[in-house]
């Protein structure tokens, strides 16, 4: 017990820190990444103060942190993104990494450094942190920017070079064919493995998420996600490969289905909180006081991070056909080094070819670039446009029909009863529409007959931004939890603060709800049928047409509780009256009690008590109090006898 006592102190700690450089990151305007890792030195074991003592329990946090987001990232690609920036990526990265471990060299000899230092160190420098770069893309949304896809290509292709690398390292300075062969027979191994497991996994994974969506269980949506994406992370991992590859092919698997949105929303949450827990893991690990001693061989590794690597890769680039804009922001995010750099050194350090300076050299330059390049990525198009450097804008076209977004449409949400209706209605009228549904079957019908719709729960602002809710002309929601209901409209209007939202609600309670989430109009149904039955029954009693439309325009007007609108008296229309109940007969009396429909003929729409509650559409169970703002529905006739016996003074008996 002491040591789950111990666990969930440090597990306090961690997410108190994040907490705390979270914030101060975000009242400074800063990237979150800047306090995570600043909160994390201040619980070091490193640093005075309050401190975790299992840092190694953390970092298997961290882990997970890196599965999650690479997951998330490959689910939110697809195929066609990394198509095409495949050369730039494939010939490009490792052209790249050579660069850089020439650079490494060239500044050793000038430096005078021991054998294969400069080689390590160039080694080490050149592989950018995924994990620092996607976040600070995914805070910028410039994932799916030009730029953006280049930099993931790239940092997909050092992932895979750091494998090699590490299959090599003991063989550095001495050349051995054998450690050669083992690595490419690893590599080939790998690949061989993967290939029908890749082929398997799209027969598997689709039908399987098919299965699930039909138990429209959430629960057991996103643990069947979660083990997809751990789970290929994990067989990468045995195959020789990292996480980080193993878990954005994971993503990859199902960025083309119709779930993807679904699983994105269902992740988002659980992928930041362990992603917070990654950086502050991370800021654990660096001794301030390393900044002071090596400073040379610390300065020498973040100018190579900064001004090398920004030379090396605009160059790179460029080299592929890529505008000089999109050159030089790919290069300033690839300014940093992160988790792949630590193991690079870890791995030249077992295998002797550096020692412990260069070690704790890497760390703090780990350090201070992620800092400076988070910077650095917020001010490079700033700068890049004061300087304006030619090259074409970075906005990514539509890849297909399907992924392009509806301008001045309308976002169906539900397509049960009443949204089918709905959308029957809007398709006979030429109106362009989305779906948004959570029944796979329906979603599955709805493609065959090319109407656009995307399965997920309108509740989750992922899924209402892909449906297209900031270009949209109106969002209805049919679905009849309420609750789904209220986050879907808040998400709407934090999304878009002017688009019309048209909702349903069963309970009078419920409308009030709605209105003020944000909801334009709420329909309720009970009305609506009452308001039917009305007009058909005057229909058949071949009451004039007119009388009939006037009476249930007002009989809405008054149980929707809208304000009225000024209109000629009508002797044979009800009147909505508004009044304050005194102290008289009717006070102190039960809904039930009073009798009011059957002795008067009046409806009691609303009641406002002197605290401000409003009841709406009051049960017979409720209370009339002195005080009461009464607001009823009836003929002129019926609401005077109403106030009458609303001011008569009871009788003592």
């Amino acid at each position: 017990m002491i040591g789950a006592s111990v666990f969930f102190r440090d597990l306090a700690y961690v997410l108190l820190a994040a907490v705390l450089g979270g914030g101060i990151a975000r009242i400074a305007r800063q990237p979150l990444i800047l306090g995570y890792v600043l909160g994390g030195i201040l619980v070091s074991p490193l640093t005075p103060g309050p401190a975790i003592s299992e840092v190694h329990t953390f970092e298997l946090f961290a882990e997970i942190g890196v599965i999650l987001l690479m997951f998330s990232i490959g689910i939110d690609f697809s195929i066609p993104h990394l198509r095409g920036v495949k050369w730039v990526a494939v010939l490009g990265g490792p052209l790249g990494i050579l660069l850089s471990m020439g650079l490494g060299v060239l500044v050793g000899r000038a430096l005078a450094w021991p054998a294969r230092q400069g080689l390590i160190v160039g080694i080490v420098v050149s592989v950018a942190s995924t994990m620092v770069l996607a976040r600070l893309l995914i805070d910028r949304g410039e994932l799916r920017s030009l730029h953006g896809r280049v930099m993931i290509g790239l940092t997909l292709v050092e992932d895979l070079a750091v494998v090699v690398l590490v299959m090599l390292m003991p063989a550095l300075g001495a050349p051995d064919p054998g450690r050669l062969l083992a690595a490419g027979g690893a590599l080939a191994t790998a690949g061989l493995l993967l290939v029908p497991g890749a082929y398997v996994a799209t027969r598997v994974v689709p039908p399987a998420l098919a299965w699930v969506a039909r138990t429209r269980s959430h629960e057991l949506f996103l643990l069947v996600v979660l083990a997809l994406g751990l789970g290929t992370a994990a067989l990468t991992q045995a195959l020789g490969l990292s996480l980080a590859l193993g878990a954005f092919f994971a993503g990859l698997l199902i960025s083309g289905s119709e779930y993807a949105h679904e699983a994105f929303a269902r992740l988002l949450s659980l992928r930041d909180a362990f992603v917070a827990i990654f950086f502050v893991t991370l800021g654990t690990l660096i001794d301030p006081r390393v900044l002071g001693t090596n400073w040379l061989l610390l300065g020498v590794m973040v100018a190579l991070i900064l001004f090398g690597k920004l030379a090396i890769w605009t160059a790179v680039v460029r080299l592929f056909g890529y505008p000089l804009r999109t050159a030089a922001l790919v290069a300033v995010g690839l300014t940093q080094i992160g988790e792949f750099s630590f193991i690079l050194v870890q791995a030249a350090r077992g295998a002797g070819h550096v020692g412990p300076e260069v070690y704790t050299a890497t760390l703090a330059a780990s350090l201070l670039t992620i800092l400076l390049n988070a910077i650095l990525v917020r001010l490079a198009p700033r700068w890049i446009r004061q300087m304006r450097v030619p090259g074409a804008s970075d906005a990514l076209p539509p890849l297909s029909r399907e992924t392009a977004r509806e301008t001045g449409h309308v976002i169906l949400c539900g397509f049960g009863r009443v949204g089918s209706a709905v959308g029957e209605a809007l398709e006979t009228a030429g109106v362009r529409y989305v779906v948004v549904e959570t029944d796979p079957d329906i979603v599955a019908h709805l493609r065959l007959r090319k109407v656009p719709c995307i399965f997920g729960s309108a509740a989750e602002a992922r899924v209402l931004e892909a449906a297209g809710v900031a270009e949209a002309a109106l969002v209805i929601l049919t679905p009849p939890d309420t609750e789904r209901v209220r986050l879907a409209i808040r998400h709407a209007r934090a999304l878009r603060a002017t688009v019309p939202v048209l909702a349903r609600a069963h309970r009078r309670a419920d409308q009030e709800g709605l209105l003020a989430a944000g909801a334009t109009e709420v329909i309720l149904p009970e009305v609506e049928g009452a308001a039917a039955l009305i007009q058909r029954a005057m229909r058949h009693l071949t009451l004039p047409e007119e009388l009939a439309a006037a009476y249930v325009a007002r009989f809405r007007e008054a149980m929707e509780q809208l304000r009225l609108a000024e209109s000629p008296a009508h002797p044979r229309l009800p009147e909505v009256l508004e009044l304050s109940l005194p102290a008289g007969s009717l006070a102190d009396r039960s809904l039930r009690d009073a009798r009011l429909r059957e002795r008067f003929g009046v409806t009691v729409v609303a009641i406002t008590r002197r605290d401000g509650t409003v009841v709406l559409n009051p049960p017979a169970d409720t209370v009339l109090r002195p005080g009461d703002r009464v607001r009823l529905f009836g003929l002129s006739e019926q609401l005077a006898a109403f106030r009458a016996e609303a001011e008569k003074t009871e009788q003592p008996t």
